[in-house]
């Protein structure tokens, strides 16, 4: 039951795109101020988690807040919460991760964190087995930070995603694939979309994200397929720009 509601919070575990794509941001998304997004979370088509996102655009700089929760039976047997946050800078390519935090209401030995220090190009990692210190590479994401950073990176130009993301236990490379021109619908209506997936080796998950090109390349769907053929989606329900 718990890897459901991990699964949650792992929905959205993509990055910046290949560096020549920050030469310019997009005008539109920059002006946000304030996002607001909930999502359902279902496995198959049995909802079961709630996601709340904020972002706020600061002095400077921003803070991300992530809330999920389970619902349904997986409430029944583990009423998990989830809380995470990432507050950073804002620069000319994009947002910047200062310190991400994720904290669990139950299962506290998971909490991690990870403290990004740009000057020394360190990244301080802090989770059950303690602290250490890693190599920080240009571009580092967290894990919240991550799909926000595609409102700074115009995409329709790129055919793939490097990058390396954190989530404060571990820091990890990714690779995937842009597929221009494509639709995706969701509860709110049809939208067009970047469609960008993973080239998963065999016993990976698949990842699969739909962005609204249209809405500041937001992601507004996304799908992890496990390997045992376990398919858990997270879908927009409601957004408000400012």
């Amino acid at each position: 039951m718990l890897n459901i509601i991990y699964l949650a919070g792992l929905l959205f575990l993509v990055s910046t795109a290949p560096q020549a794509a920050f030469a310019a941001a997009p005008s539109l998304p920059v002006q946000f101020t304030n996002v607001g997004a909930h999502y359902d979370v279902l496995k198959g088509n049995i909802k079961v988690a709630t996601m709340t996102e904020t972002y706020t655009r600061t002095q400077g700089g921003y803070r991300i807040e992530s809330v999920t929760k389970a619902i349904g039976l997986l409430a029944m047997f583990k009423p998990e919460v989830i809380r995470v946050t990432s507050e950073g800078t804002l620069t000319a390519k994009g947002l910047r991760p200062l310190a991400y935090i994720q904290e669990r209401k139950l299962d506290t030995e998971r909490n991690t964190r990870a403290d990004f220090d740009w000057k020394t190009k360190n990244i301080t990692l802090t989770d059950r087995t303690g602290k250490r210190t890693l190599p920080l590479q240009a571009g580092t994401q967290d894990r919240l930070s991550a799909m926000y950073q595609f409102m700074f990176a115009p995409l329709q130009n790129a055919t793939e995603l490097n990058f390396n993301m954190t989530n404060g236990s571990k820091v990890d490379e990714y690779s995937y694939r842009i597929t221009p021109d494509q639709s995706m619908t969701i509860p709110l209506g049809t939208f067009k979309a970047l469609y960008v997936t993973n080239l998963p080796q065999d016993s990976e998950n698949r990842t699969e994200i739909w962005l609204a090109t249209e809405h500041g390349n937001f992601p507004y769907k996304m799908t992890i397929t496990e390997s045992n053929g376990d398919k858990f989606t997270q879908v927009l329900t409601q957004i408000n720009f400012e």
